[in-house]
């Protein structure tokens, strides 16, 4: 009864936490003008836009997560439903939203909205169903209501869930950014957008570093409250219980009310702003002058040896050789009913009109998911022997993750020039992420019984790695190769701006010319090459899992 107790008193902690993660888009709409350091006065235009979007996507997300939990037939309808909008490519939703809303700001708020909710959706009916059975017991016994039982008592018990998917919420606002200023979002996006099209590097990087330091203000704001354990309410007034929201409070109505008196306080003063865009520019054509020789003996060499014979072999296999192997491969990982979901996405590429395309844009995912592999393992393996390694890779890891997409397509073009390679190396810089990250995460995570028992053994560091953690660790590196496929397939959209002849091509004309069914077609290819392979790899891994004793 102990435990029903707290939560009885202390379930005002979920909507407060998450009031408090979603308010601090409205600090930044009134903080946001340091940002003015790179003179970007449409930075308020786009915290604005977010500040909508990011409660409203978690609202949304909050709501369904809860419907799926309690309801068995909404989860098994919901969840082809995530996977889908979570595979979808972007542009998809540009080109569905323009038709349907228009172009402008509010067009961009909806499709961010719909791109961002799936992840709280999903962590909403995570953390929802892992609770224990002893507190629903607990809360049972103290004769809850089902309303009870839902705020009182499920919602406190889950809220390190919760606030994991407030993260992913701004997150997925924050990645949407750039994108949505192709149907006429005004602020850090569309300011980025031209600065890439005149090749302005410098203030490109400035604007996506911009967009960097308040990603990762919110995601160590929101990380923080959920680690942060609850406390005993003290008894008082509203400041004297909630003394830091009262600070919050008053700071916002002291700046409001001194913005009508000093312009200082809503715009950072002109005279102060510093610009570092020349450096970057200094840098950058540093390289290209220097190394353009041996660059380009490289990027030839790359192209000719390596990627053209792998398109070569990938383009020219027959469809029906594809289908069978597809079939063959989800019967022996899941059986007949994975191997019928798996050939039917295939099949629907085949049919499509797409394939030859679809083809190119697997080749270009493939390359970049060996090439991540071979980097993104071995420098998992070496960031988790230490604990300083292990920070200083996840923090690279963060950051490179909160940069705008479109800012790895500037330097690969200037050392590249247009062509694969540059495209290539472009979603390899981004798809690095997961795979490094799910490394760490694996082999920091193996019980540390076995490593004792390894060591009891006599075995060396090397035998402990390769024969005891990297087993154990393997279901994990799998999804993590699963996620930077996810992330290969969203950059190959991306890179299609640099001059792919693969499935990106086709869904910038459908957007270009507002064809709404096209987008959609090509979208759900893209979203059924993800499909496939996901379903592919994690039933891999589940095996894999049960082999170990894992599960």
């Amino acid at each position: 009864m102990g435990d029903i107790s707290w939560f009885g008193s202390n379930f005002w902690l979920v909507p407060e936490r998450l009031a408090i993660g979603f308010a601090w888009w409205w600090l930044f709409f009134l903080s946001g003008t340091i940002f003015e350091t790179w003179n970007l006065g449409s930075v308020h235009a786009d915290t604005v836009c977010n500040s909508v979007s990011a409660p409203l996507a978690g609202i949304i997300g909050l709501s369904l997560g809860i419907l799926a939990a309690k309801n068995r037939r909404a989860e098994q309808a919901l969840w082809p439903i995530l996977n889908v909008l979570q595979s979808l490519p972007h542009f998809s939703y540009l080109v569905l939203v323009a038709i349907f809303f228009g172009v402008g700001s509010k067009a961009g708020v909806i499709a961010t909205i719909v791109f961002a909710f799936p992840p709280m959706t999903r962590l909403t009916l995570l953390g929802i169903k892992g609770i224990s059975s002893e507190i629903r017991e607990a809360g049972a016994m103290a004769g809850c209501t089902p309303r009870q039982m839902l705020f009182k008592v499920e919602l406190p018990a889950a809220r390190p869930e919760l606030m994991l998917g407030v993260n992913q919420v701004i997150m997925q606002c924050l990645a949407m950014v750039v994108i949505a200023s192709f149907i006429g979002q005004s602020g850090l996006g569309h300011d980025l957008l031209t600065r890439l099209q005149r090749l302005a590097i410098g203030q490109a990087l400035e604007v996506g570093i911009a967009v960097v330091f308040i990603a990762i203000a919110l995601d160590r704001f929101s990380q923080a409250m959920a680690a942060k354990e609850p406390v005993h309410l003290r008894h008082g007034a509203f400041w004297i219980r909630h003394p830091y929201m009262s600070a919050a409070i008053g700071l916002i109505v002291v700046t409001v009310i001194l913005s009508f008196v000093t312009p200082y306080v809503v715009r950072f003063p002109q005279h102060l702003t510093i610009s570092t865009s020349t450096i970057w520019d200094a840098i950058v054509d540093y390289i290209t002058f220097h190394f353009y020789g041996p660059i380009g003996v490289f990027r030839d060499a790359f192209l000719v040896y390596f990627l053209i014979p792998i398109r070569t072999f990938i383009t020219s296999i027959p469809w029906l050789a594809v289908v069978a192997l597809v079939t063959y491969l989800g019967w022996r990982m899941g059986g007949w009913k994975s191997a019928l979901i798996v050939v039917s996405f295939v099949l629907f590429i085949a049919t499509s009109g797409y394939w030859v395309r679809a083809m190119i844009t697997v080749y270009m995912v493939f390359v970049s998911l060996i090439m991540c592999a071979l980097i993104g393992i071995p420098l998992g393996i070496w960031a988790s022997r230490r604990t300083w390694s292990t920070r200083l890779v996840q923090n690279l890891c963060d950051t490179f993750q909160t940069f705008p997409s479109f800012i790895y397509l500037l330097p690969v073009v200037m050392l590249f020039q247009i062509n694969d390679v540059s495209a290539i190396f472009a979603i390899i810089i981004y798809a690095l992420i997961p795979i490094t990250r799910y490394t760490i995460f694996g082999l920091n995570n193996v019980p540390q019984h076995i490593v004792e028992a390894a060591t009891t053994s006599g075995c060396t560091e090397n035998q402990i790695l390769w024969k005891v953690r990297m087993p154990i660790a393997f279901p994990e590196i799998v999804l993590g190769l699963n996620q930077t496929l996810m992330f290969g397939l969203f950059m190959v959209m991306i890179a299609g701006f640099i001059g792919t002849v693969d499935l990106s091509q086709e869904i910038f004309r459908a957007l270009t010319f507002n064809d709404g069914g096209k987008g959609l077609v090509i979208g759900l290819c893209v979203a059924f090459i993800g499909l496939t392979a996901d379903r592919l790899l994690v039933e891999w891994a589940e095996n894999r899992k049960r082999m170990y004793g894992i599960v």
